[in-house]
């Protein structure tokens, strides 16, 4: 199967260090795949440079044609679509209106059908339609991330790239948000998860990379990084044997 995303032996500098070190992963259609890492192992650099929000070396496919000249915002027209750690919301709009700018590019190029989309994103994220008069800014941790995300899924997106959804909400918001990830590969988009909650990306995705320092230190289908040692002492506080280790279960 030809994956949707390719992404052959990139690195990403800035001035003279390196974050991120000859990197190259792959997205098949349909599937979700995390990238699992610590804090500043360079999991975000990974993401804003397939975007095209970063220089890079290396190259980035997406469906098939090579990324290098093409603009962020074609990018996004083609389905390649980025949901930031930080959200980036428009807090003084309502919800209503955020979720209209994600499907700015579609309405853009006469795309009418942007309305059912809305209607929707309203479906899958219920509190976004209580609340879809309600300011962006007013918003609880866990709604923000839901308007974020829906506001990504206004844009049709054939790739959805997370950039740690789970960052600072509470663990029952944290399962509610990936269990709508997990809900997303139902409706054929590909999901490209970049979480420091190892345990939660690797339940919800087929395969998984670990990023260490900027580069690739471990890869193979999620149930397999589950159960192997390094990754089980080292990011699910688990030691060899399945027992919890120094950092708990």
């Amino acid at each position: 199967m030809t994956p949707l995303l390719e992404v052959r032996h990139l690195r990403v500098a800035y001035g003279k260090v390196e974050a991120v070190h000859d990197v190259s992963l792959t997205v098949p259609p349909g599937a979700i795949v995390s990238v699992i890492g610590p804090n500043g192992a360079g999991k975000t650099t990974l993401l804003a440079a397939v975007m095209g929000l970063l220089p890079a070396s290396g190259d980035v496919v997406y469906a098939g044609e090579s990324m290098a000249s093409v603009p962020v915002e074609q990018r996004v027209v083609r389905g390649l679509i980025l949901v930031p750690e930080r959200r980036e919301l428009f807090a003084a709009m309502s919800v209503a209106d955020n979720l209209q700018l994600g499907a700015f590019q579609r309405a853009r190029h006469g795309d009418r059908t942007w309305r059912e989309t809305l209607a929707d994103v309203y479906r899958r994220f219920p509190r976004l339609s209580e609340r879809r008069d309600q300011l962006a800014g007013t918003l609880s941790g866990g709604e923000r991330q839901m308007l974020a995300m829906g506001r990504a899924l206004m844009g049709r997106p054939r790739l959805l790239m997370l950039d740690e959804p789970s960052l600072g909400l509470a663990p029952r918001i944290v399962r509610e948000i990936f269990t709508i990830i997990d809900a997303l590969r139902a409706t054929g988009v590909s999901i490209l998860l970049v979480e420091q909650n190892a345990r939660a990306a690797l339940k919800v995705s087929n395969y998984g990379y670990v990023l260490e320092t900027g580069e690739l230190a471990v890869e193979g289908p999620s149930a397999e990084l589950a159960e192997n040692p390094r990754v089980a002492a080292t990011y699910l506080g688990r030691g060899a044997s399945g027992e919890p280790g120094p950092q708990g279960a």
